[in-house]
């Protein structure tokens, strides 16, 4: 099949926009366990891409860079954040859901159904204050 779009990005583009974050780990000696890209749109905080290395899966890892995310959301004054993803990558679909997003759409490109979902995170903020 084709490689999934963050596997072919230009990361030196994104690196000097500013938004990618690094979760590093010292569980061998430091080393980089996950990173998140993020994307400022008009109306959203995109996700780009999240990736977390498959020793360190399972870890809490993911959970914990798509809350950095939502906390960045916060703090450069979106109300939302969004995510893409292919419709085959359902634990991904899954783990997303699990943490309070939601389907919106479903569009295709080029062979496959792109799954957007997204995120209130001013909804999630008075959550957690109640």
């Amino acid at each position: 099949g084709r490689k999934p779009q963050p596997m072919t990005a230009d990361y030196a583009k994104l690196v000097a926009a500013g938004e990618v974050w690094v979760a590093c780990d010292a569980i061998e000696e430091p080393s980089v366990a996950g990173l998140i890209v993020l994307q400022a749109e008009k109306e959203h905080l995109l996700i780009y891409s999240v990736a977390v290395r498959p020793a360190r899966q399972g870890m809490g890892i993911g959970k914990r860079l798509l809350s950095f995310a939502e906390q960045r959301a916060a703090a450069l004054h979106y109300d939302v954040v969004q995510l893409y993803t292919n419709e085959t990558m359902v634990e991904n679909i899954a783990l997303y859901a699990r943490v309070g997003y939601v389907e919106v759409r479903r569009t295709p490109y080029r062979g496959f159904q792109v799954v957007y979902m997204e995120k209130n995170v001013n909804e999630s903020q008075e959550q957690v204050g109640e």
